[in-house]
């Protein structure tokens, strides 16, 4: 990376600075700085300075609150000190690498929606990612529109009304404010995949839940019959969840997909 790009600040995005005074688009980004209190916050984390200003640009007319940072370590800080309603995180950054930050914001801020914008488009690239805690993904080069829609999606995903931080069924307790599982007295611990679909078992205890709705709900991607993601990682939640000796919690409904309960 150019030397002359090595210091970087987190920073709000103006819209206004990147548009000429005269023209309507600058007089609407000014009217609009009213609501920005409760514009959706979104915190972009991308060493290319020019597609920074590009994201900055762009969500910004269209009603996001944005701050931009070229940095990982710069991005942690910034997210130390508060959390924004949305992520759009590069892989490739300098101080500290996207995979690292999003492991640690991930711990300390579980439920943040973390869109992942990379270059990398290797599978293991990919799921290494999801693994670490990604809601979502995109390869570049990319779409704009298609990074507003799904950011959007994010968004109205953590906005929905809240579910209580604890349930249980038989002796199985998560908390998903604190993001631990509890089987008896015995803690079970988990990777993010593995407490999202366990999270979303529990919001729908009792029902067969399809791979197709899991890949979409869980994974964020279309529903793909040629891998067997959905049942790789099932495995690994039931071999946790459900010992022997135990009653087991998490069945297979042949020819549908899978269920939490203890009938």
């Amino acid at each position: 990376m150019d030397s002359k790009l090595k210091s970087a600040n987190v920073q709000p995005f103006d819209v206004s600075s990147e548009l000429s005074p005269a023209t309507p688009a600058a007089a609407n980004a000014q009217h609009d700085q009213s609501n920005q209190a409760t514009a959706p916050r979104v915190l972009v984390v991308e060493d290319d300075r020019s597609l920074g200003k590009f994201l900055g640009r762009e969500l910004t007319l269209k009603r996001f609150s944005v701050k931009l940072s070229n940095d990982g370590e710069e991005a942690w800080e910034e997210l130390r000190r508060s959390t924004p309603d949305l992520m759009i995180l590069d892989l490739n950054l300098p101080g500290m690498d996207g995979m690292t930050l999003l492991e640690q914001v991930r711990q300390s801020q579980p439920r943040l929606p973390i869109l992942v914008l990379t270059a990398r488009n290797r599978t293991e690239d990919l799921v290494l990612a999801l693994e670490h805690g990604a809601d979502d993904y995109l390869i570049k080069p990319f779409s704009l529109q298609e990074l507003l829609a799904r950011s959007r999606v994010l968004l109205r995903r953590n906005s929905a009304p809240a579910v209580t931080a604890s349930s249980t069924v038989g002796d199985l307790a998560i908390n998903r404010e604190e993001h631990w599982v509890m089987r008896g007295k015995r803690r079970i611990d988990l990777t993010p995949r593995e407490f999202a679909i366990l999270e979303y078992l529990m919001n729908n205890v009792g029902k067969a839940i399809s791979r197709e709705k899991l890949m979409r709900d869980v994974w964020n991607i279309p529903y793909d019959p040629t891998t067997n993601i959905v049942d790789v990682y099932m495995k690994y939640l039931r071999d946790k969840i459900d010992l022997d000796g135990e009653v087991k919690l998490i069945r297979t409904v042949r020819g549908v997909g899978y269920v939490l309960g203890n009938d």
